[in-house]
């Protein structure tokens, strides 16, 4: 009765935890600012997400998780113990299950990474479930019919893909490219015509302001501010969303050609269901601009943004604890 059923999306960009019976309770940044001196954690999340690229070197920002994958386990362990703890206390009085969501293509050895790290933070009750599974659940999708369900996953690390059947993924793919995969773009193409030297945070504010997978029928404009590369005095440029478009471009073509080698997977009686039912797009990849006319034009299949792309994986992970038997007997569950 005081069971405590939480799941999490520990994702690379963003780390939410959602609670039964709460919902989604922590919506956080997946950073942690750690002292360099005496390796303590100093700030975790939004705290730590101010300090980026603004403290002295005796203070480090990271982000624990690499492509949705853990890059320091320690810290990794640390934050998960951190938003555990705010929901369950110290005492942990009442038994805790914990199920925490994994990029469909990760190895066996990260996949036990993330495994210990969540053992170690919740306890014994602790279960992994696959990205894109936990994605459709959330987004309210029937897994548990005969019926094709395909969802595209697009995260701050990753992209994955995967076609679900019978509480199971039939067929899947995965590339790592994601949200930071993009801001990294706009950066790199905006060194590279202006001589300007732009922050993560303000390429990440420019995807969102102008970013569009495809040109726009009126174009938008924003201020850019960085730092000269020839000068090194600070500059003001005006950037376009077609100059976002064209950046965007290459790594979108690596989304849609893992989306199209999903679908040449897929059985035929499951592709008639995707062309009939399409396909939902979650993740926070969801919200750039014609993402799902991008994905409808380039394979003929019928896409559409989940109602809640954000929170759709940290929903459906906590909801898969509901039907845990089933998931076991699919072996899309660890």
């Amino acid at each position: 009765m005081f069971e405590k059923q939480i799941g999490i999306d520990l994702g690379t960009v963003n780390i939410l935890v959602y609670v039964k019976g709460q919902g989604v309770v922590i919506q956080e940044p997946s950073m942690v600012a750690i002292s360099v001196k005496d390796n303590k954690i100093v700030a975790v999340g939004a705290e730590a997400q101010v300090m980026l690229g603004r403290v002295p070197d005796a203070i480090e920002v990271a982000r624990p998780l690499r492509e949705g994958v853990i890059a320091d386990y320690w810290v990794t362990e640390a934050m998960l113990r951190f938003y555990v703890g705010q929901i369950v206390g110290r005492l942990r009085l009442f038994p805790t299950e914990l199920m925490v969501s994994v990029p469909v293509g990760v190895t066996s050895v990260e996949r036990r990474a993330v495994q210990d790290a969540a053992r170690k933070a919740a306890g014994k009750s602790s279960y992994l479930i696959e990205e894109p599974l936990a994605a459709a659940i959330g987004a309210g999708m029937p897994i548990d019919t005969p019926t094709g369900n395909m969802v595209v996953d697009i995260g701050g690390g990753t992209s994955e893909s995967a076609v679900i059947a019978m509480n199971g993924i039939v067929t899947s793919n995965s590339v790592r490219v994601g949200g930071l995969k993009l801001d990294e773009e706009i950066a790199s193409y905006v060194r590279r015509k202006y001589n300007l030297v732009i922050g993560e945070q303000t390429a990440e504010q420019v995807k969102i302001e102008l970013g569009s997978a495809l040109p726009l029928e009126e174009d938008k404009t924003m201020e850019v501010k960085g730092r000269d590369q020839i000068a090194g005095l600070p500059r003001t440029i005006i950037l376009s969303t077609q100059e976002v478009t064209e950046a965007l471009s290459e790594s979108l073509a690596v989304i849609v050609s893992m989306v199209k080698s999903v679908l040449e997977e897929t059985p035929p009686e499951l592709a008639s269901d995707i062309i009939d039912r399409g396909m939902i797009i979650t993740g926070g990849g969801a919200l750039l601009r014609n993402i799902d006319n991008l994905l409808t034009k380039e394979t003929g299949v019928p896409c559409y943004v989940a109602d809640n792309p954000l929170t759709s994986v940290a929903l459906g992970a906590g909801q898969a604890l509901r039907i845990r038997e089933a998931l076991e007997r699919a072996r899309s569950y660890d």
